[in-house]
């Protein structure tokens, strides 16, 4: 155990969390995101939310400060009429680590999303999240 360190945070994921760098970017996939069929380094957080797992790694990680949004999440396909709750609540946490607030969070159509996580993401983090377009793309900043 290591004090201030949020309980959440498995020594894997605090391994890979270490071994980005300024630019690199992780990626919160919700219950249903194909984690290991767009990457090959997943770890596996079944049981909690994207919020918590989020949330957690902001209280380590800063975003990247030269990016305008170095947060991203899965746009909802057009034609959906599938309602983003969970996206006030990502806002929420992203104003609580980050002075820019909510404006550093955009979104992204979803098959460029997944795109982006193949080529750009460190890594995937699995959770258990079951609200719909939960994913998230963040991109670490310099401490």
């Amino acid at each position: 155990m290591l004090k201030g360190i949020p309980a959440i945070l498995s020594p894997e994921l605090l391994k890979i969390l270490c071994e980005m760098g300024h630019g690199d970017e992780i990626t919160i996939g919700d219950g249903n995101f194909p984690g290991h069929s767009v990457h090959n380094r997943v770890i596996r957080m079944d049981g909690h939310g994207v919020p918590e797992i989020l949330d957690a790694i902001l209280t380590l990680m800063p975003l990247d400060l030269h990016t305008a949004h170095p947060a991203c999440v899965m746009a909802v396909s057009p034609g959906d009429p599938t309602p983003t709750p969970i996206w006030d609540t990502y806002r929420e946490i992203l104003a609580k680590h980050d002075t820019r607030g909510s404006s550093c969070l955009e979104a992204m159509e979803r098959f460029a999303f997944y795109d982006r996580v193949r080529t750009k993401s460190y890594a995937v983090i699995m959770s258990g999240e079951t609200a719909t377009y939960a994913n998230i793309i963040l991109k670490k900043g310099v401490i």
